[in-house]
């Protein structure tokens, strides 16, 4: 029986959830008898069943009794304890499955390698680690979350071809194809909040939705330390949750946060801190170059997606430059060039020839 074959499928069907799981991670699970696929499934979204209960339900009604003789191969270790659902783990036990293959086990506190323990406890002979390095890739958002205790955090720019990613006077300027704005769309449906710095907010009043891609609005975070942004700006139109990172004041005006932090030393770690606190499992910082460059210097960043537009500039606010990166891959989009990169102090490297 190919092991790695049939864990690969479980990463693809985990993705099919892609922005829709958080903050529970993305679990794709497949039953097998006899090399036959009898039954699959994967955590469609927060709060319902999971990968494992799925894949039961779904086998047909004469393959049923072939579950005791079948071997379950699941992304993630199945959960151990009582949330939403029942422990999947105990669900296993009471199938009376033969064997159960994972590619990683949960961090999260409450399972931690109880789900295992429940497994074999239970008869059910275990095996781990198969395709470990590309599970922890698809999960990367959770496992930062549950190991770095903060979220994960990718950058996002575009820049001109020699190196700008605006004008001197801070002017719009729209460096990518339609293209490559569509699918930065697409991300902010994937990650569960998105970051800009005052100067950005204050001279493109971005909407920071996923307006041009169908699918769930991410947290929107600015930094507005004296709070200068007009009350009239898209940021504070109440159409998604916000919060207004400053120094002035703490208060909830139905979806827009004032939340008051110190403006010093600790302010990204405080606020990486209040953003784990509420459970937030990623965030994709989209500038200005100051608030990159923070996160940069800070070596606070994962991962970070750099798009190169088809023009010059010859003067501007220069792009951000990256430290400790190590490329990942780099592929056209028309006439743009998106490079992807990863912090070589990453727990969580890219695997080549897997999708974002």
């Amino acid at each position: 029986m190919n092991y790695e074959h049939h864990i690969a499928y479980c990463l693809d069907l985990a993705q099919r959830a892609k922005g829709h799981t958080a903050p529970n991670p993305m679990v794709g699970a497949v039953l097998i008898h006899n090399d036959r696929v009898i039954g699959e499934g994967w955590h469609h979204y927060y709060g319902a069943d999971h990968a494992e209960v799925n894949c039961l339900k779904n086998v047909a009604a004469a393959d049923k009794h072939l579950i005791p003789e079948g071997t379950m191969f699941v992304n993630l270790e199945p959960c151990a304890h009582y949330g939403i659902t029942p422990p999947c783990a105990n669900r296993l036990v009471q199938e009376k499955i033969k064997r159960v293959v994972i590619a990683n086990s949960d961090p999260f506190e409450q399972v931690n390698g109880r789900g295992i323990d429940i497994l074999n406890d239970g008869g059910i002979s275990v095996e781990t680690c198969v395709l470990e390095k590309e599970g922890l890739w698809v999960n990367r958002r959770f496992f930062c979350f549950h190991k770095q205790k903060r979220p994960y955090i990718i950058l996002k720019w575009a820049q001109t071809k020699d190196s700008y990613i605006a004008p001197a006077d801070r002017s719009r300027l729209q460096i990518t194809n339609t293209d490559s704005q569509k699918l930065v769309h697409k991300w902010r449906t994937e990650e569960a909040a998105i970051m800009v710095g005052a100067t950005t907010a204050l001279m493109d009043n971005p909407q920071l939705t996923s307006r041009l891609y169908e699918g769930r609005q991410p947290l929107r975070i600015v930094l507005d330390r004296s709070l200068k942004l007009p009350v009239t700006y898209h940021l504070l139109d109440g159409t998604a949750p916000t919060w207004i990172i400053n120094e002035q004041k703490e208060i909830l005006h139905g979806n827009v946060h004032s939340v008051k932090l110190p403006f010093d030393d600790a302010l990204l770690p405080s606020l990486l801190h209040k953003l784990y606190e509420a459970r937030i499992l990623s965030v994709i910082v989209e500038g200005g170059a100051a608030l990159l460059n923070s996160f940069i210097s800070a070596g606070l960043w994962d991962e970070a997606r750099v798009f190169t537009g088809d023009i010059f500039l010859k003067e501007g606010i220069h792009a951000p430059v990256l430290l400790d990166e190590i490329a990942g891959f780099t592929r056209g989009i028309d006439n743009d060039q998106l490079q992807v990169f990863v912090n070589k102090k990453s727990h969580y490297p890219y695997v080549n020839g897997m999708e974002l």
